[in-house]
């Protein structure tokens, strides 16, 4: 049985024109929440709102170096996130 709740915090990820904005910063290489705050020009505590659900959903990583956060997109998460949508959108 689909753990479908998981499944949810893939689609839930994706579902913001903010995370999208983020994923495809993240595309280049890591970064720190520094410059996603100020290429996004958005609140600390919104870009943790919106780093929390890229995190839960297992697309993002993030990791503290000082009083930073770091952030990279898991190559892990990535693919499941895909072999998910395609499982979802195959027909049988």
């Amino acid at each position: 049985m689909r753990n479908h709740a998981a499944d949810a915090k893939v689609f839930k990820a994706l579902d913001d024109v903010n995370r999208l904005q983020i994923l495809e910063m993240l595309r280049e290489n890591e970064k720190c929440a520094c410059v996603i705050l100020e290429d996004l020009q958005i609140s600390q505590s919104t870009l943790s709102h919106h780093m929390k659900i890229l995190c839960d959903s297992g697309i993002v990583t993030g990791r503290k170096e000082g009083k930073w956060m770091y952030y990279s997109i898991s190559k892990e998460g990535s693919q499941k996130a895909r072999k998910l949508l395609e499982l979802l959108t195959t027909t049988t």
